[in-house]
């Protein structure tokens, strides 16, 4: 395990925006995260996807705490807070500081597949959603297919979903479906005549098929993997909402909340790495002084600091609004997602050439220490591809500003 250092967001930044139920869930999951996720996030950021697999005992230990009742209503098990979206986001950050996996794990199973859910019918929540706040099965989402990522188009989609006299049956190849190794179940976009369709999945019905876990540069405590679908037979029971032809709708709403939880987690990598930083450089001596000594490296941790912030307060403002019934805050969450992720590249990047050798070392062959950094920066790149790369996010904005006439 490696040490913890200062946390300098309790230094720097200052909780105006977030209300004061927001702060306590921070302050609680960080609690949780210390103990549950902090001695086994080295284990898990150098583990193989194939043979270490997914952090169960962590999955479980967040479940035994009640993290993931965070973003839900009391009807299905949850919290019940005023402001769900803003307090899960704070609670993604504090579990992204230790381990970027762990966050995606908790995004995915309560933000992807727990909020597509919460878009379905009462007797779907109370099947589904409750087993997802409790934690008692792992939650799966899946748009993403071999030719069809960014494009979610009817046209792009080839899953289909064909009805029959006793409901549907489904067909179709899935890619980069995160938890899906180990899921119990899975929310489905697929293609129903000439519209898009959202179906929910048990992963144990025949014909449904999970491929071998991707062996990834970094997240890999989140497993991802492709799914294959044949012949798969369900009712009318499994179609989200109980109306077909909404699945766009609920995918694109599901995804920009997904946005805000992304850049909640690059904020818990940039802050992280910050904070690994300014420790290493106060205490470091070259030619005779502390490295933190130099101007260079006051210039620019003190450019970071001031972009955490914003990156920071981007991603509250997104929650907020989305907690305010606005229920698809679109460019806030494209913002936030675009800054924060680029910035967690960045501060990693920063942190590697901050440390020198140990900041590129897994682990020191001398005491066999973890380097203490370069987890941070393998993680850190996939925010700025997965839940809508970071070219579409500055898409959405430019769609904003120039209007769709313009920017299509």
């Amino acid at each position: 395990m490696t040490s913890t250092p200062t946390r300098q967001i309790d230094r720097l930044y200052h909780e105006l925006l977030a209300p004061k139920e927001t702060q306590s869930v921070r302050a609680a999951v960080r609690r949780i995260a210390e103990h549950e996720v902090a001695p086994h996030a080295v284990a898990i950021a150098g583990g193989d996807e194939r043979t270490d697999g997914f952090p169960r005992h962590v999955f479980d230990g967040l479940a035994s705490a009640g993290v993931f009742r965070i973003p839900f209503p009391s009807e299905v098990g949850g919290d019940g807070l005023t402001h769900p979206a803003t307090a899960t986001a704070a609670a993604i950050e504090e579990l992204a500081y230790y381990s970027s996996s762990v966050a995606a794990v908790f995004d995915v199973h309560c933000i992807l597949a727990g909020n597509a859910l919460r878009q379905g019918t009462e007797e779907q929540q109370q099947r589904w959603l409750r087993k997802v706040a409790e934690g008692s099965v792992v939650g799966a989402f899946a748009t993403t297919e071999p030719n069809a990522s960014s494009d979610l188009s009817p046209q792009a989609v080839q899953t289909e979903a064909i009805r029959t006299e006793a409901g549907w049956v489904l067909n179709g190849h899935k890619r980069w479906i995160s938890n899906s190794p180990v899921a119990g179940f899975v929310v489905v976009l697929a293609r129903t005549g000439t519209r898009l369709s959202m179906f929910i999945v048990d992963t144990a019905l025949p014909g449904v098929e999970v491929g071998l876990p991707d062996r990834k540069m970094g997240n890999r405590g989140q497993l991802t993997a492709d799914i294959r679908f044949t012949d798969v037979h369900l009712t009318d029971d499994d179609l989200l909402g109980g109306a077909e032809g909404h699945g766009l709708r609920h995918a694109l709403s599901t995804l920009t909340y997904g946005r805000i939880g992304i850049a909640a987690a690059g904020v818990g990598m940039a802050q992280a790495a910050f904070d690994h930083t300014v420790a290493h450089l106060s205490t470091r001596h070259a030619f005779g002084k502390p490295v933190a000594a130099n101007q260079h490296w006051q210039f620019l941790l003190a450019e970071r600091a001031t972009e955490i912030e914003n990156a920071r307060t981007l991603y509250t403002k997104a929650a907020l609004r989305l907690d305010a019934g606005n229920p698809s805050p679109e460019p806030e969450a494209a913002m936030a997602k675009y800054y924060a992720t680029k910035l967690s590249v960045d501060m990693a990047r920063d942190a590697v050439q901050a440390f020198g050798g140990l900041g590129f070392a897994r682990e020191l062959g001398a005491d066999g220490g973890p380097g203490p950094v370069e987890a941070i920066y393998r993680d850190s790149k996939i925010g700025e591809i997965y839940e809508g790369t970071n070219e579409i996010q500055k898409w959405v904005i430019a769609r904003q500003i120039f209007g769709r006439a313009i920017v299509g």
